[in-house]
């Protein structure tokens, strides 16, 4: 080899080292303020009152309808939908033989402890929500940077720093979207046209992620359902009309918003006013300083409400209310949404207690099947939560399922950085074949042919399950004691479940006699088939 095909590989080496450092940072780093309240619950804050009103107020509505609800789901049921909801992946064998070596009625609390430390959950869950913030797309060239927005925001729920703060932050903060991460909120978007960042989709960005309304759909006429006009729209918008970028990044300055006219089409100004309790919104401060204020105000209901009602959809697949963005101003919000918003606000924005909360409830551990144990759950069930709801798994999930089945021990941070590269660009290229969502979060959707025919045969499904020493199916076949064991690990690794009895005694009947690479080969037929089921491509 000559010096300059030396020189070639060592610059590939660390340019490779570069990229997978800045795909995967050391869990170790936080994005807490010294200026920020420990949201992380203090002793004594039991979350056991909160849980029994919000399990109080869902047995009302099952009462109400005379339903009789789903039946506890399994243990490992649950601590499927845990991993799926926090982290996009199911879990491993090796986090399932540790789970069940705990304590029996202990073991699904200590699961959301590990998750909520884990750094899988922060990426994952900083990734969901990030699509509300800044939208799928990567923005303008330069001034967005969406993969440090995203660490950023991992960083701020690793640390459980409050949620008001973290707001706050993308709001109102200044300086380079570089060094300050949460400005990419606001630069995502800057309009090349007029030289700044645009007020109306912040104003939009604002209200539907932040109060849980779409005072957007007021922009150009007043809103046809809602009590929003298009005053309040451009109203809100003007907190953004000072915000500018330059060298220095985001900022304020002296420009002020001056939408067109409807009907003379000539420029008006307008002033900020925030759209309700405007006692709230302080005098003093930047435009932006102050709307950050007033959003994030204990005693504006909005945050809190708009925000339970999103990680709810996060956790059980779909929100309280649907649209998530859409709660309704003069109708009754559903009393758990209420009990949980107002325990999330009066336990300064503590995003960890909020998802405890919410994963303690009777509904998220109820059977996905319908009441007396009928196959399958009625509208009834559905809409009075009286069933853990079925939900398809989003892109991301199938991704991370398919690679994690693929391996005994767990794929996360503690893997080589050379695995998490491959997986990492492996698993995006999927979810891009597979159909990514985009900002449609909780949008139902059916399956398509080209989804299924990509599980089929598709190259990060048949990588999953080839013969390689380095594949679960390969390993099993190799080290299970007998045709039982081999079985039932492939169904744990797979599913999360041991097979039925005649589920089990079926696939024995294949593998029995065989050895070598028919044994191989069989077991990987039985990966191909697991991968393949419904129950795999589904939350339950």
């Amino acid at each position: 080899m000559g010096v300059r095909d030396l020189f070639f590989f060592g610059v590939v080496l660390v340019g490779t080292a570069t990229l997978g450092a800045g795909l995967f940072r050391p869990a170790g780093s936080s994005a807490t303020r010294p200026g920020d309240k420990a949201a992380a619950s203090k002793p004594g804050a039991d979350p056991r009152p909160a849980v029994a009103e919000v399990n109080a107020a869902i047995r009302k509505g099952w009462v109400e309808k005379n339903l009789d609800a789903a039946p506890q789901a399994p243990e490992l049921a649950v601590m499927r939908r845990l991993s799926l909801a926090l982290t996009g992946s199911i879990p491993s064998l090796e986090e399932i033989r540790r789970f069940e070596k705990r304590p029996a009625g202990a073991r699904i609390d200590a699961w959301v402890d590990d998750l909520l430390h884990d750094r899988r959950f922060a990426d994952y869950l900083a990734e969901r929500m990030a699509r509300a913030f800044v939208g799928t797309e990567d923005g303008p060239f330069v001034l967005f940077r969406r993969r440090r927005f995203a660490s950023w925001l991992s960083d701020a729920i690793l640390a459980n720093r409050p949620y008001d703060a973290i707001v706050r932050d993308m709001i109102a903060d200044k300086g380079l979207w570089t060094d300050h991460p949460a400005t990419n909120f606001v630069s995502v978007t800057f309009n090349p046209d007029e030289g700044r960042p645009d007020p109306e989709r912040l104003a939009a960005r604002v209200s539907r992620a932040f109060l849980g309304v779409r005072i957007d759909c007021a922009q150009c006429h007043d809103h046809p359902f809602q009590p929003w006009k298009q005053g309040d729209f451009r109203s809100l918008a003007a907190f953004f009309g000072e915000a500018r970028s330059d060298l220095r990044g985001i900022g304020d300055g002296e420009a002020r918003y001056h939408p067109l006219d409807r009907k003379t089409k000539e420029a008006t100004d307008v002033s900020p006013r925030v759209p309700s309790l405007p006692e709230l919104c302080p005098d003093s401060g930047s435009a932006r300083e102050r709307l950050a204020a007033w959003v994030v105000n204990p005693k504006n209901p909005s945050l809190a409400r708009a925000t339970t009602n999103r990680v709810w959809a996060l956790l059980l697949g779909r929100p309280l209310v649907e649209p998530v963005d859409d709660l309704p101003l003069d109708a009754p919000l559903p009393p758990a949404l209420t009990v949980l918003a107002d325990d999330f606000s009066s336990h300064g924005f503590d995003l960890h207690r909020l998802i405890r909360l919410i994963v303690a409830s009777e509904v998220f551990r109820l059977d996905s099947l319908g009441g007396s144990g009928s196959d399958s759950p009625s509208d009834a069930h559905d809409t009075a939560w009286a069933a853990f709801p079925m939900t398809r798994l989003r892109p991301e999930q199938v991704a991370g399922a398919l690679y994690q089945s693929a391996s005994l021990t767990t794929l996360g941070p503690g893997s080589h950085w050379v695995t998490r590269f491959f997986s990492y660009t492996s698993r995006n290229d999927f979810v891009r074949r597979y159909g990514d969502t985009g900002e449609d979060e909780f949008d139902a959707r059916a399956g398509t042919i080209p989804q299924r025919l990509l599980l089929m045969n598709g190259d990060l499904a048949q990588k999953m399950i080839k013969q390689d020493p380095l594949n679960a199916s390969t390993q099993i076949a190799a080290l299970s004691p007998d045709d039982r064991k081999a079985v039932e690990v492939a169904y744990l690794s797979i599913l999360t479940r041991r097979p039925s009895a005649e589920e089990s005694a079926h696939f024995e009947a294949r593998l029995k006699g065989t050895d070598g690479d028919e044994r191989k080969g069989r077991l990987t037929d039985l990966y191909w088939t697991l991968l393949n089921s419904t129950e795999f491509s589904w939350n339950h």
